[in-house]
């Protein structure tokens, strides 16, 4: 890829979904990994094209009015230390939260000082300790039961307390509380919405209210914005895309963590083994999947050449145990339950399947392919955007149970297709899912929100320095 001698190429490249000639049918901005903009199949599956430089650290231009063609523009040097807090739902293990603790982590091996708040009623759990591990801060205000009035200025009077110059709330719950927040301790909130399922009744309004507080609503996929424009979720003028990224140096074949896995679930190291990596829930449709593999013949038979591996624990497990024996097929699946070791369950696996009935960018997706296996998942949210359809994977129908079982079954009788499709899609998840990327485009949206922000502050009381004041 070309680029000006003026232009870093390590900074990601600002997209449209249409040129700059018809500026009212724009509807979503995209932000382009860098090095990625000339690729052959495009970016996300040719749906985009990326712009073909990426913008000086210097100078930087980000799109932000999806309306017209006018650009917010940052001019000056970038700041080099932020405070920033991430408020999140809570420390539990999930696709969310893995998402925050590596962005985080990459803040602040940047220098920059960084605390993720969790405001559940009992907020604590793993991802607390990966935090800690990591040098940032974990921060618990926890909330009342029912709606809590008190928690917003909890929260900003905290802002105040620790100089928090942005902050980063994720998902709905803390989109309610962190942007009331952000706006009394005058700071920038941006907001991240990691799928597309939605509550209804009286958080429905209160997240519609709390949407207009934000100055920045990102989607993680580009799916998942177009979901958000059609149900006029947040304003089109401040919606972007970035896509998750994660720390993919943990995630590769490892022969001797497939042995050692294999051994310790009792899987024959000869089997040929179906992984699936996800919360035991209704939206996640393992139920599907199991009926699928028994209908693919893959799980019976006297051979004891198969299995069904699923990582996970949630509400429907006990179901799904029972499905399990109803198909005759509970001896071929082994249920591993929650577990922290994903990396090297992943390289226990052949193939990756995924039956979801919605998502947004399935981050256990991009660890599978990180892995180098191929992947069989329900064309859903972000996941056409994932998985190029025969050269990664394949892609079903939503609920289709026969055309599940027949891709599963069509991967277990070729390995050598299966292999190279595992090759590609590790490729393609290097080059495109970093962390590194991820931090450097929300990097970039925070500094233009910050610049917008500094005449509006300047010599102003901030309602949240009189709430940290009363409640010291």
């Amino acid at each position: 890829m070309k680029t000006s001698p003026h232009v870093n190429p390590a900074l990601p490249s600002i997209s449209r979904r249409h040129t700059e000639k018809s500026p009212r049918s724009v509807d979503a901005v995209v932000i382009c990994p860098p090095g990625d903009a000339d690729t052959k199949e495009g970016f996300l599956s040719g749906r985009t094209t990326c712009a073909r430089s990426a913008p000086q650290r210097g100078t930087m231009s980000i799109d932000y009015d999806m309306k017209t063609t006018e650009h917010a523009t940052m001019t000056g040097a970038r700041h080099d230390r932020l405070v920033i807090a991430h408020v999140l739902n809570s420390f539990q293990v999930g696709g969310a939260e893995q998402v925050v603790v590596d962005l985080a982590a990459l803040q602040r091996a940047a220098g920059h000082e960084v605390m993720v708040v969790g405001i559940e009623t009992n907020p604590d759990g793993p991802r607390a300790a990966q935090l800690r591990e990591r040098d940032v801060a974990v921060h618990m205000l926890p909330k009342r039961s029912g709606f809590d009035l008190k928690l917003p200025g909890k929260l900003a009077a905290f802002f105040a307390k620790h100089g928090v110059s942005i902050v980063h709330s994720h998902n709905q719950l803390p989109l309610i509380y962190a942007t009331a927040a952000g706006r009394l301790h005058r700071v920038p909130v941006c907001h991240t919405l990691h799928g597309a399922m939605f509550d209804q009744g009286r958080r429905a309004w209160l997240r519609h209210m709390a949407a207009r507080l934000a100055d920045a609503h990102v989607a993680v996929s580009q799916s998942t914005a177009d979901f958000m424009l059609k149900h006029k979720e947040v304003p089109s003028s401040k919606l972007h895309v970035v896509l998750n990224g994660i720390d993919l140096s943990r995630f590769r074949p490892d022969a001797a963590a497939r042995h050692r896995i294999r051994a310790e679930l009792g899987i024959p190291q000869d089997a040929w083994v179906a992984g699936a990596v996800g919360r035991l829930s209704q939206v996640k449709n393992h139920a599907l999947l199991l009926r699928a593999a028994a209908a693919a013949g893959i799980l019976s038979g006297d051979s004891d050449n198969a299995r069904l591996l699923l990582v996970g624990d949630g509400p429907e497990a006990a179901s799904l145990r029972a499905l399990a024996e109803e198909l005759g097929i509970s001896d071929r699946v082994v249920f591993a339950g929650e577990r922290h070791d994903v990396p090297g369950l992943l390289a226990a696996s052949d193939v990756f399947v995924l039956s979801s009935k919605s998502e947004g960018l399935p981050l256990s997706m991009v660890e599978a392919m990180a892995t180098g296996l191929p992947v069989v998942s329900t064309a859903v949210g972000g996941i056409p955007a994932l998985i190029a359809d025969g050269e990664t994977g394949f892609l079903v129908p939503s609920d289709d149970e026969g055309a599940l079982a027949a891709k599963l079954g069509a991967l277990k009788g070729d390995p050598v297709q299966s292999a190279a499709m595992g090759k590609r899609g590790r490729k393609l998840a290097l080059r495109r899912y970093s962390a590194e990327r991820m931090m450097a485009s929300y990097m970039d949206i925070y500094e233009t929100l910050l610049a917008r922000r500094e005449s509006e502050r300047r010599g102003v009381l901030r309602p949240s320095e009189l709430l940290a004041g009363l409640s010291a």
